[in-house]
C-alpha cells in the first residue's frame, strides 16, 4: 500500500517504479494529462491552475480501502442497527424542532414529507454531525485516478466539483466531504450539487454545508425531479405462503411486479395497492428468518439518491420513528417543541 501522496507524485512514482514504465502507469498518466486537456478545451479553464489543483490532490488509501466495502454490504439486521438509534432518532426530533418553519414551507412547495427529508439528513450526516473529513478533491483525484472500476464516474463527478467551485466562487482544496466525494448535510455528489441544490433563502449561495434551509430544500427537490408521488405509500409490508415468492427477489431496484404477479406467488396484496401499479418485492435479512417489504414508486425514488434497498428502508424507518416520536411529544405537552 502505498502512502498519501500528491497525484502529480503518484503519477511520477508509477512510471518510475521500474526501469520500464508499466502500460497501468502509462495509462494513468495519460489520463491526467486528457482529464487536463478536457478542462481547457472543453471549459476554458486555464492549464496552470487545473494542473496545481491535481497537483495538490493527495492520493489517500484509505479512501480507497472504504470504497472497497460499503456499509450497504451488510445484512439488514445488522446495517439498521447503524441508523435505528436513540441518538438519531432523538437528533431527528431536535433537527425538526430546530428547522420547524422551514420544513414546514419546504415540505409544502414540494410535497415530500418532513420526516423523509429529515431522515435523509440523519442517514447521511447526523444532521449535520459529520459531513466528512476528507477534502473532496482529494476524494475524487483518488477514486478517479486510482480506482480503475469507476474511474469514469469519478472523473466526470471531478469534473463537476470544479464547475460547481467557478460557478460558486469556491476554493478546489478547501471543502470537506465524505469519502466518496459527497458534500454538505445531505451528502450530494457534485453533479447533483449542480442538478438539485436550492438557493431557498436567496442569498445568492447555495449552501448546503451550513445553512439548513439550503440543505432541506435541496433533498426536497432531488426527490421532486425524481418524481416524488406526494401522499404516496413508500413500502408496505408483505406475507408469503410457501415459497414460490423466493423467485421474485432480483437485485434491479425498480418495481416490476403487478398485483396479479403477487397473488400467483402466494402474496397477501392490500386493497390500497393499485391494481395498474407496480410493486419491487425485497426480502431484509433478519438474524434468523427474513422480512419481506413491498417497495412502491417512491421506495425507488428514494433509491435514486443511494441505490440500496437497505438505504432506502434505513430513511423510511427512521423517518417514521422520528415522526412517531415528535408526536408523542406534541401530544404530552413538552415546551418549545412548534407544532407545523
Amino acid at each position: 500500500m502505498f502512502k498519501s501522496q500528491s497525484l502529480k507524485r503518484y503519477v511520477l512514482l508509477l512510471t518510475v517504479l521500474l526501469s520500464v514504465p508499466t502500460q497501468a502507469a502509462i495509462d494513468k498518466t495519460l489520463l491526467v494529462n486528457e482529464f487536463v486537456e478536457q478542462m481547457v478545451a472543453k471549459y476554458y479553464f486555464e492549464r496552470p491552475q487545473v494542473e496545481a489543483w491535481l497537483n495538490a490532490a493527495e492520493i489517500k488509501p484509505a479512501i480507497l480501502d472504504a470504497i472497497s466495502s460499503p456499509a450497504e454490504g451488510m445484512s439488514w439486521y445488522k446495517y439498521r442497527k447503524i441508523f435505528m438509534t436513540e441518538k438519531r432518532i432523538a437528533g431527528g426530533v431536535d433537527f425538526w424542532q430546530k428547522n420547524a418553519v422551514t420544513l414546514a414551507k419546504v415540505s409544502s412547495q414540494y410535497g415530500v414529507p418532513a420526516e423523509i427529508i429529515i431522515a435523509i439528513i440523519g442517514v447521511e450526516t447526523q444532521y449535520g454531525g459529520n459531513v466528512g473529513t476528507y477534502r473532496v478533491l482529494d476524494a475524487l483525484a483518488t477514486l478517479g485516478f486510482a480506482h480503475p472500476k469507476r474511474s469514469a464516474f469519478f472523473l466526470s463527478e471531478l469534473e463537476h466539483f470544479l464547475l460547481l467551485c467557478r460557478e460558486e466562487h469556491i476554493d478546489p482544496t478547501q471543502p470537506l466531504g465524505s469519502y466518496a466525494g459527497a458534500m454538505g448535510l445531505p451528502q450530494f455528489m457534485p453533479s447533483s450539487y449542480r442538478d438539485f441544490a436550492v438557493d431557498f433563502e436567496q442569498d445568492k449561495q447555495r449552501n448546503i454545508w451550513t445553512n439548513p434551509a439550503d440543505a432541506i430544500a435541496s433533498v426536497a427537490n432531488y426527490f421532486v425531479k425524481h418524481q416524488w408521488q406526494p401522499g404516496a405509500e413508500v413500502f408496505v409490508p408483505a406475507v408469503a405462503e410457501g415459497y414460490e415468492y423466493k423467485v421474485a427477489i432480483r437485485n434491479e431496484l425498480e418495481p416490476d411486479l403487478t398485483t396479479n404477479d403477487l397473488r400467483r406467488l402466494k402474496i397477501g396484496v392490500m386493497d390500497t395497492l393499485a391494481a395498474d401499479g407496480k410493486v419491487k418485492l425485497l426480502a431484509f435479512e433478519q438474524e434468523f428468518d427474513e422480512d419481506l417489504w413491498l417497495g412502491l414508486h417512491n421506495y425507488y425514488v428514494i433509491t435514486r439518491y443511494n441505490r440500496s434497498p437497505l438505504y432506502a428502508m434505513a430513511v423510511y424507518q427512521l423517518s417514521q420513528a422520528i415522526a412517531d416520536r415528535r408526536q408523542i411529544k406534541t401530544a404530552s405537552g413538552e415546551k418549545n417543541l412548534p407544532s407545523l
